[in-house]
């Protein structure tokens, strides 16, 4: 099926948050339009970690059969190791939720959300497709320029373009939405390594001073390293030589010696993250929204990205579906739609970026003295109970719309 030169909503961007709004959406009667500048999805996804609110809202909207058929790892709960002790560890069975998250790798993921869509007639999926520029008129967005894999310009008008294309997203630096932008006082290098029989199914951070690793359980039988660097430390980092990289890492972790000597062989073993937040402060104007990573990037920590983006999309659906079905003043969603969904998910995004940047700041402690009070803190939360309503706020926030109310489709009128 060819480009459509006219659409309800036009998403930039098939990863997990576009290509599951572009499933919602034609479930509900809405014409969509989702193109992705990449020809497949065999693509280096870091975030692989669903949270249990997530894994709950995926099986009310009707992918719990192909959660099941693909398979995945279930994940107990998070540990630290302070200089070579465990420090605190929180229990995710404990939590009343119910549900466990689960590492899922994102490109069977939005294969699953994509597969949902075929055959639905309002739903149109074009690969390999760039986004060039807006379609402007009178200080509204009215669609977008796009470039087929052929080279093929074609302009589409749509009452909504959705910018889903990620923490580098075009279509936000295109509608003029300019973040702002927090670095880290770190980057990071990852790895993949084959998971030991008896490795614990959990998230473990394994900090040594200002050094420290995430080791986290990958889907199906393998854990994924991430080590940290100082910030634009990369260079300096490959100066030292791999060697003395790979006996870096086994210094920080000794059960990880093994199977880095044997599985670790050269940089191209690794990828190389950059880590900041991001904040937008206008996340739609009218004709636009921008959803996940495009309207507030988030650090790794505890893998946050997937799942404020997942959020984003159960909110969002009904709220376009009804502005689209009531009629979009001049053929245009107008912002003021979203002002109430986005005031409550900046509100959220702000509580889990003050708590990534404590956690930043706590693992760039190197002296011996604070070394010493950070283990007396971490070891005092991990005997209150409190670190449970801590940990209950920041991993299972409930999704913003009960997601079985996004199972039904109400016909929505043909263009």
């Amino acid at each position: 099926m060819g480009i459509p030169n006219e659409t309800d909503v036009l998403i930039v961007g098939s990863g997990p948050a576009g290509a599951l709004l572009g499933t919602m959406l034609a479930r509900r009667g809405v014409h969509v339009l989702l193109v992705d500048k990449q020809p497949d999805f065999e693509r280096d996804f870091r975030g692989e970690s669903l949270a249990a609110p997530s894994v709950r809202a995926l099986r009310a909207l009707g992918f719990g059969d192909a959660l099941e058929a693909h398979g995945y790892l279930s994940s107990t709960g998070v540990a630290m190791w302070l200089e070579g002790r465990q420090v605190f560890h929180v229990d995710y069975r404990r939590f009343a939720i119910g549900t466990l998250p689960i590492e899922f790798p994102q490109p069977p993921l939005i294969r699953m959300f994509h597969e949902a869509a075929t055959g639905l007639p309002q739903h149109v999926f074009a690969a390999g497709t760039r986004f060039t520029s807006l379609i402007e008129e009178d200080g509204a967005v009215r669609g977008a320029v796009l470039r087929g894999p052929d080279g093929t310009v074609t302009k589409v008008r749509a009452r909504l373009v959705v910018g889903a294309d990620g923490r580098f997203s075009k279509v936000r630096k295109a509608a003029g939405l300019d973040p702002s932008v927090l670095q880290a006082e770190r980057d990071l290098l990852s790895f993949r390594l084959p998971r030991p029989d008896g490795w614990e199914l959990r998230s473990e951070l394994v900090v040594d001073r200002a050094r420290h690793l995430a080791v986290l359980p990958t889907y199906p039988d393998a854990i994924r390293v991430s080590h940290n660097l100082p910030k634009r430390g990369l260079g300096a980092l490959r100066a030292e030589g791999f060697e003395a990289f790979r006996e870096r890492v086994a210094a920080i972790d000794p059960r990880l010696a093994p199977l880095i000597r044997t599985h670790l062989h050269s940089w191209e073993d690794t990828s190389f993250l950059e880590v900041f937040n991001a904040s937008v402060g206008q996340w739609s104007r009218d004709g636009l929204i921008l959803v996940g990573d495009a309207s507030h990037t988030a650090t790794p920590t505890l893998g946050q990205g997937v799942n404020l983006a997942l959020q984003d999309v159960v909110g969002l659906t009904p709220l376009i579906t009804a502005a689209l079905t009531d009629g979009a003043r001049d053929g245009v969603v107008r912002a003021d739609v979203f002002a109430a969904f986005i005031a409550a998910r900046r509100a959220h995004k702000e509580f889990v970026t003050r708590f990534q940047r404590r956690q930043e700041a706590s693992l760039a402690l190197h002296t011996p003295w604070q070394t010493f009070l950070r283990r007396a803190r971490m070891r005092t939360l991990d005997a209150l109970p409190v670190k449970y309503r801590v940990f209950d706020r920041l991993l299972n926030q409930p999704h913003p719309v009960d997601p079985v109310d996004l199972r039904s489709s109400p016909h929505h009128p043909a263009l």
